[in-house]
């Protein structure tokens, strides 16, 4: 067994009862419009909103009693700084969180909300990761990255097992890739748990860092614009453990434009009513895209985050 799976398996009993095991919902209206059986895995239903609630909940349950009372600090777009701020707070850990300036002012208000400090550097989010490094170092308090870290991996690879137990015919599994820690994670404990399955990676056009490694069989610098999937925005710090493990991990890779990611969270609202962020909304274009490809099988589609500005929403779907 993949030991890395190991340390899944261990995380998805230990982050209880912080972290929610959501549901896996079967959708008949979508079902019946793209053809194929559709789940969805409500994972926005997570106390923060969002998947990353289970990374950073695992992370800390590993910090010994003075790491937690010295605090810890990272980087985030927004998400995973809430999840870092819930997790440290019922830990009893001081959170600092560092955002680059086109963070949303509603998720540094859902930061700051939750007990913790927000740093806001004159920057993108590369510029606030490697600012919140720094810090760490000089203070002596422990830096959980978003993503590079096997702990913050391991947990968010707790949506994979879930999955994996909750329906144990799925034949592919749609999943949104930013820097890998989903993906890596969910895809290595479908994998294991399921042999066989399909792993479904799906990228806004706008950010292809991970694609790009990918398809270079290295981390390269990659070019990223603005898009309504700020919550996969973020280049991969060279090294990145996500990369090889994306590597095994990725079995599908499809690319979404901005007009089909607006066009799924529309979706998602008419038929579910759901209010879903643009991440989410990148694994939901992924199957509507390739929606024939998978016509009269089983399919999953991880809804990764809610937290999207209601004017951004509305605009959005209008």
């Amino acid at each position: 067994m993949d030991p890395f799976f190991d340390q899944i398996r261990e995380a998805h009993v230990a982050i209880r009862p912080q972290v929610a095991v959501t549901p896996l919902a079967p959708s008949p209206v979508l079902s019946k419009l793209l053809g194929c059986d559709v789940s969805l895995k409500l994972d926005f239903l997570q106390p923060t909103g969002s998947f990353k609630i289970r990374g950073a909940t695992n992370k800390v349950r590993t910090l010994d009693d003075d790491a937690r009372r010295r605090g810890v600090l990272t980087a985030s777009t927004g998400n995973h700084g809430m999840a870092v701020a819930r997790a440290g707070a019922l830990a009893g850990a001081p959170v600092t969180v560092y955002v680059g300036n086109d963070a949303l002012q509603m998720k540094i208000d859902g930061i700051k909300a939750l007990g913790a400090e927000v740093v806001v550097i004159d920057g993108p989010a590369g510029d606030a990761e490697l600012a919140a490094r720094r810090a760490g170092e000089k203070q002596g308090r422990t830096y959980i990255s978003p993503y590079n870290d096997p702990a913050v991996m391991a947990g968010q690879g707790t949506i994979g097992i879930e999955i994996a137990e909750q329906d144990s015919d799925l034949d592919a599994v749609f999943i949104a890739v930013g820097a890998g820690g989903l993906m890596g994670g969910a895809g290595t404990a479908l994998h294991a748990l399921r042999p066989g399955i399909e792993v479904v990676g799906v990228w806004p056009q706008a950010s292809l860092c991970m694609l790009r490694a990918l398809e270079a069989g290295e981390i390269v610098p990659t070019q990223e614009y603005p898009t309504l999937s700020d919550g996969t925005l973020g280049a991969i710090e060279p090294g990145s453990i996500t990369f090889p493990v994306c590597q095994k991990a990725i079995d599908t890779r499809i690319v979404v434009e901005e007009g089909e990611i607006a066009a799924a969270m529309k979706r998602i609202a008419e038929t579910e009513r759901w209010m879903i962020e643009g991440a989410a909304g990148v694994a939901f274009a992924g199957l509507v895209q390739q929606a024939e490809r998978y016509r009269g099988r089983k399919v999953a589609v991880v809804l990764c985050g809610r937290n999207i500005a209601l004017d951004l929403f509305l605009r959005t779907v209008s």
